[in-house]
Protein backbone atom coordinates (compact mmCIF):
# COMPACT_ATOMS: atom_id res chain seq x y z
CA UNK A 1 0.00 0.00 0.00
CA UNK A 2 1.09 3.76 -0.88
CA UNK A 3 1.74 6.04 2.37
CA UNK A 4 2.97 9.43 2.24
CA UNK A 5 6.87 9.04 4.03
CA UNK A 6 7.22 11.39 6.94
CA UNK A 7 9.68 13.43 5.56
CA UNK A 8 6.51 13.84 2.38
CA UNK A 9 3.96 15.36 5.47
CA UNK A 10 7.04 17.44 6.62
CA UNK A 11 7.67 18.94 3.34
CA UNK A 12 3.50 19.08 2.70
CA UNK A 13 2.97 21.02 6.16
CA UNK A 14 5.70 23.14 5.60
CA UNK A 15 5.60 24.15 1.95
CA UNK A 16 1.53 23.41 1.04
CA UNK A 17 2.49 21.06 -1.74
CA UNK A 18 4.25 17.79 -2.07
CA UNK A 19 5.76 15.54 -4.99
CA UNK A 20 5.18 11.66 -3.22
CA UNK A 21 7.46 9.00 -4.05
CA UNK A 22 4.70 6.70 -5.05
CA UNK A 23 3.85 6.44 -9.10
CA UNK A 24 0.56 5.33 -10.72
CA UNK A 25 2.07 2.04 -12.47
CA UNK A 26 2.22 2.22 -16.74
CA UNK A 27 -0.62 0.04 -17.50
CA UNK A 28 -3.08 1.99 -14.81
CA UNK A 29 -2.20 5.43 -16.48
CA UNK A 30 -2.67 3.83 -20.47
CA UNK A 31 -6.13 3.12 -19.38
CA UNK A 32 -6.84 6.75 -18.23
CA UNK A 33 -5.51 8.05 -21.20
CA UNK A 34 -7.90 5.57 -23.03
CA UNK A 35 -10.67 6.81 -20.97
CA UNK A 36 -9.50 10.47 -21.27
CA UNK A 37 -9.95 9.68 -24.73
CA UNK A 38 -13.22 8.47 -24.53
CA UNK A 39 -13.68 11.52 -22.06
CA UNK A 40 -13.20 14.24 -24.94
CA UNK A 41 -15.33 12.02 -27.57
CA UNK A 42 -18.37 12.16 -25.10
CA UNK A 43 -17.93 16.05 -24.55
CA UNK A 44 -16.94 17.87 -28.38
CA UNK A 45 -18.94 21.26 -26.98
CA UNK A 46 -16.93 21.63 -23.99
CA UNK A 47 -13.11 23.14 -23.53
CA UNK A 48 -11.36 20.10 -22.29
CA UNK A 49 -9.89 22.37 -19.63
CA UNK A 50 -12.93 22.77 -17.92
CA UNK A 51 -14.14 19.05 -17.58
CA UNK A 52 -15.81 19.42 -14.50
CA UNK A 53 -17.20 16.26 -12.50
CA UNK A 54 -15.44 14.06 -14.40
CA UNK A 55 -16.09 11.48 -12.45
CA UNK A 56 -19.60 11.32 -12.08
CA UNK A 57 -21.29 9.79 -15.34
CA UNK A 58 -25.31 11.32 -15.30
CA UNK A 59 -27.69 10.31 -18.08
CA UNK A 60 -27.82 11.38 -21.78
CA UNK A 61 -27.08 15.11 -21.23
CA UNK A 62 -24.24 14.67 -18.42
CA UNK A 63 -23.68 15.18 -15.06
CA UNK A 64 -25.75 18.36 -14.13
CA UNK A 65 -22.97 20.49 -14.37
CA UNK A 66 -22.46 20.20 -17.95
CA UNK A 67 -19.93 17.19 -18.90
CA UNK A 68 -20.08 13.83 -19.57
CA UNK A 69 -18.39 11.87 -17.09
CA UNK A 70 -16.33 8.43 -17.34
CA UNK A 71 -16.42 5.86 -14.37
CA UNK A 72 -12.72 5.41 -14.88
CA UNK A 73 -12.12 8.35 -13.11
CA UNK A 74 -14.23 8.01 -10.46
CA UNK A 75 -12.20 4.65 -9.75
CA UNK A 76 -8.91 6.73 -9.63
CA UNK A 77 -10.45 8.90 -7.51
CA UNK A 78 -11.56 5.98 -4.57
CA UNK A 79 -7.87 4.15 -5.93
CA UNK A 80 -7.21 3.27 -2.19
CA UNK A 81 -3.36 3.81 -2.69
CA UNK A 82 -4.38 7.38 -3.87
CA UNK A 83 -6.44 7.82 -0.86
CA UNK A 84 -3.93 6.73 1.76
CA UNK A 85 -1.73 9.35 0.50
CA UNK A 86 -3.91 11.97 1.25
CA UNK A 87 -4.78 10.32 4.62
CA UNK A 88 -0.88 11.16 5.14
CA UNK A 89 -1.74 15.25 4.59
CA UNK A 90 -4.93 15.33 6.00
CA UNK A 91 -6.04 12.16 8.20
CA UNK A 92 -8.07 8.91 8.07
CA UNK A 93 -11.52 10.51 7.74
CA UNK A 94 -12.12 11.59 4.03
CA UNK A 95 -14.94 12.79 1.83
CA UNK A 96 -14.45 12.47 -2.39
CA UNK A 97 -16.10 15.92 -3.22
CA UNK A 98 -14.52 16.46 -6.77
CA UNK A 99 -12.51 15.41 -9.71
CA UNK A 100 -11.66 17.94 -12.70
CA UNK A 101 -9.49 16.85 -15.61
CA UNK A 102 -7.65 19.52 -17.14
CA UNK A 103 -6.46 18.89 -20.57
CA UNK A 104 -4.48 21.76 -22.36
CA UNK A 105 -4.61 21.46 -26.07
CA UNK A 106 -1.20 21.41 -27.89
CA UNK A 107 -0.46 24.97 -28.97
CA UNK A 108 -3.45 26.60 -27.75
CA UNK A 109 -4.08 25.31 -24.20
CA UNK A 110 -5.33 27.89 -22.12
CA UNK A 111 -3.77 30.01 -19.24
CA UNK A 112 -4.61 28.77 -15.52
CA UNK A 113 -4.28 32.45 -13.64
CA UNK A 114 -2.68 32.95 -10.35
CA UNK A 115 -5.73 31.53 -7.37
CA UNK A 116 -6.25 30.30 -4.54
CA UNK A 117 -8.90 26.76 -4.66
CA UNK A 118 -10.45 27.66 -1.30
CA UNK A 119 -12.18 30.79 -3.00
CA UNK A 120 -14.36 28.54 -4.91
CA UNK A 121 -15.93 25.95 -2.49
CA UNK A 122 -18.46 25.91 -0.20
CA UNK A 123 -17.08 24.05 2.28
CA UNK A 124 -16.50 25.11 6.22
CA UNK A 125 -13.78 24.73 8.18
CA UNK A 126 -11.94 25.53 3.97
CA UNK A 127 -9.99 22.54 4.07
CA UNK A 128 -8.86 20.22 1.11
CA UNK A 129 -6.05 18.17 -0.62
CA UNK A 130 -5.94 17.87 -4.11
CA UNK A 131 -3.90 15.26 -5.59
CA UNK A 132 -2.86 16.42 -9.42
CA UNK A 133 -2.43 13.53 -11.34
CA UNK A 134 -0.60 14.01 -14.86
CA UNK A 135 -1.83 11.09 -16.98
CA UNK A 136 0.89 12.92 -19.81
CA UNK A 137 4.53 14.60 -18.96
CA UNK A 138 3.64 18.30 -17.51
CA UNK A 139 6.67 20.10 -17.82
CA UNK A 140 7.18 24.05 -18.08
CA UNK A 141 6.79 23.98 -21.78
CA UNK A 142 3.53 22.65 -21.81
CA UNK A 143 2.09 24.45 -18.99
CA UNK A 144 2.87 22.68 -15.55
CA UNK A 145 1.06 23.30 -12.55
CA UNK A 146 3.36 26.38 -10.36
CA UNK A 147 2.63 26.70 -6.87
CA UNK A 148 3.84 30.03 -4.51
CA UNK A 149 5.94 27.43 -1.77
CA UNK A 150 4.60 28.66 2.02
CA UNK A 151 1.46 30.33 0.81
CA UNK A 152 -0.63 28.66 2.53
CA UNK A 153 0.32 29.16 5.74
CA UNK A 154 -1.39 31.81 6.87
CA UNK A 155 -4.56 30.25 6.26
CA UNK A 156 -5.83 33.34 4.35
CA UNK A 157 -8.04 34.11 1.12
CA UNK A 158 -6.70 36.53 -0.57
CA UNK A 159 -8.53 38.92 -2.88
CA UNK A 160 -9.45 37.67 -6.51
CA UNK A 161 -10.20 40.43 -9.77
CA UNK A 162 -13.07 39.03 -12.15
CA UNK A 163 -11.51 38.80 -15.62
CA UNK A 164 -14.03 38.79 -18.61
CA UNK A 165 -11.66 36.61 -21.12
CA UNK A 166 -12.74 33.69 -23.04
CA UNK A 167 -8.88 32.31 -23.02
CA UNK A 168 -8.80 31.37 -19.15
CA UNK A 169 -9.11 28.24 -17.38
CA UNK A 170 -10.58 30.28 -14.64
CA UNK A 171 -11.49 33.67 -14.90
CA UNK A 172 -10.81 35.07 -11.43
CA UNK A 173 -7.15 36.44 -10.86
CA UNK A 174 -6.04 37.10 -7.58
CA UNK A 175 -4.68 40.32 -7.03
CA UNK A 176 -1.62 42.43 -8.25
CA UNK A 177 0.41 42.26 -4.67
CA UNK A 178 -1.13 39.39 -2.76
CA UNK A 179 2.59 37.35 -3.23
CA UNK A 180 5.63 37.66 -5.16
CA UNK A 181 5.40 35.44 -8.56
CA UNK A 182 9.16 34.92 -8.27
CA UNK A 183 9.47 32.64 -5.46
CA UNK A 184 7.35 29.96 -7.96
CA UNK A 185 8.44 26.46 -8.27
CA UNK A 186 7.29 24.40 -11.46
CA UNK A 187 6.14 20.94 -10.65
CA UNK A 188 7.58 18.97 -13.40
CA UNK A 189 5.55 15.60 -13.84
CA UNK A 190 5.72 12.63 -15.78
CA UNK A 191 2.94 9.92 -15.93
CA UNK A 192 1.59 8.30 -13.10
CA UNK A 193 3.11 11.06 -11.02
CA UNK A 194 1.45 13.12 -8.78
CA UNK A 195 1.27 16.21 -6.70
CA UNK A 196 -0.66 16.97 -3.59
CA UNK A 197 -1.43 20.84 -2.92
CA UNK A 198 -2.85 22.32 -0.04
CA UNK A 199 -6.70 24.23 -0.05
CA UNK A 200 -4.85 27.80 0.66
CA UNK A 201 -2.06 27.28 -2.03
CA UNK A 202 -1.55 29.99 -4.16
CA UNK A 203 -0.88 28.45 -7.40
CA UNK A 204 -1.41 28.56 -11.25
CA UNK A 205 -0.25 27.63 -14.88
CA UNK A 206 0.99 29.00 -17.62
CA UNK A 207 -0.71 28.52 -21.38
CA UNK A 208 0.31 25.69 -23.60
CA UNK A 209 1.97 26.84 -26.70
CA UNK A 210 4.13 23.36 -27.21
CA UNK A 211 3.60 21.18 -29.87
CA UNK A 212 2.47 18.37 -26.73
CA UNK A 213 -0.99 17.85 -25.03
CA UNK A 214 -0.98 18.48 -21.09
CA UNK A 215 -3.59 16.37 -19.16
CA UNK A 216 -4.18 16.04 -15.50
CA UNK A 217 -6.69 14.87 -13.18
CA UNK A 218 -7.10 16.99 -10.08
CA UNK A 219 -8.80 14.71 -7.23
CA UNK A 220 -10.21 17.27 -4.56
CA UNK A 221 -10.36 15.74 -0.74
CA UNK A 222 -11.55 17.15 2.14
CA UNK A 223 -11.56 16.14 6.21
CA UNK A 224 -14.62 15.09 6.96
CA UNK A 225 -14.43 17.06 10.28
CA UNK A 226 -16.05 19.64 6.97
CA UNK A 227 -18.95 19.89 5.51
CA UNK A 228 -19.69 20.61 2.06
CA UNK A 229 -22.25 23.20 2.80
CA UNK A 230 -24.62 23.08 0.07
CA UNK A 231 -25.94 26.56 0.64
CA UNK A 232 -22.94 28.54 -0.44
CA UNK A 233 -22.51 29.72 -3.47
CA UNK A 234 -19.12 30.81 -3.83
CA UNK A 235 -18.36 33.86 -6.81
CA UNK A 236 -21.67 34.09 -7.65
CA UNK A 237 -20.71 31.79 -10.70
CA UNK A 238 -17.91 34.11 -11.85
CA UNK A 239 -15.02 31.12 -12.26
CA UNK A 240 -16.07 30.43 -15.70
CA UNK A 241 -16.44 26.72 -15.09
CA UNK A 242 -20.14 25.75 -14.82
CA UNK A 243 -20.56 24.29 -11.10
CA UNK A 244 -23.36 22.77 -9.35
CA UNK A 245 -22.62 22.60 -5.23
CA UNK A 246 -26.47 21.94 -4.47
CA UNK A 247 -26.64 18.39 -6.47
CA UNK A 248 -22.59 17.40 -6.09
CA UNK A 249 -22.22 14.08 -5.14
CA UNK A 250 -20.08 12.99 -2.30
CA UNK A 251 -18.54 9.46 -1.08
CA UNK A 252 -17.11 8.90 1.97
CA UNK A 253 -13.45 7.14 0.94
CA UNK A 254 -12.13 6.73 4.15
CA UNK A 255 -13.17 6.23 7.88
CA UNK A 256 -15.99 7.81 9.31
CA UNK A 257 -18.03 11.39 8.95
CA UNK A 258 -16.84 13.35 11.76
CA UNK A 259 -18.98 16.14 10.69
CA UNK A 260 -22.21 14.18 10.99
CA UNK A 261 -23.43 16.74 8.55
CA UNK A 262 -22.44 15.35 4.95
CA UNK A 263 -25.05 14.42 2.39
CA UNK A 264 -23.73 11.35 0.80
CA UNK A 265 -27.33 10.61 -1.48
CA UNK A 266 -27.42 14.06 -2.77
CA UNK A 267 -26.46 13.37 -6.53
CA UNK A 268 -25.95 9.81 -7.00
CA UNK A 269 -28.41 7.70 -8.75
CA UNK A 270 -31.62 6.08 -7.19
Amino acid sequence: MATLHSDEIAHYQREGWVIPRFRLPAPQVAALREALDELLRRNPGVRPEKLVSAHVEGGATGNGEGVRGVAQFLALARDPEIVELVAGAIGDDIVLWGCHVFCKPAGEGYETPWHQDGHYWPIRPLATCTAWVALEESVVENGCLRVIPRSHAARQLHEHLHEDRSDLTLNQRLAAGSFDDAAAVDLELQPGQMSLHDVYMIHGAAPNRSPRRRTGVALRYMPATSVFDRSLRPVHGQSGVPVDFAQRPLWLVKGVDRSGRNDFGIGHPD
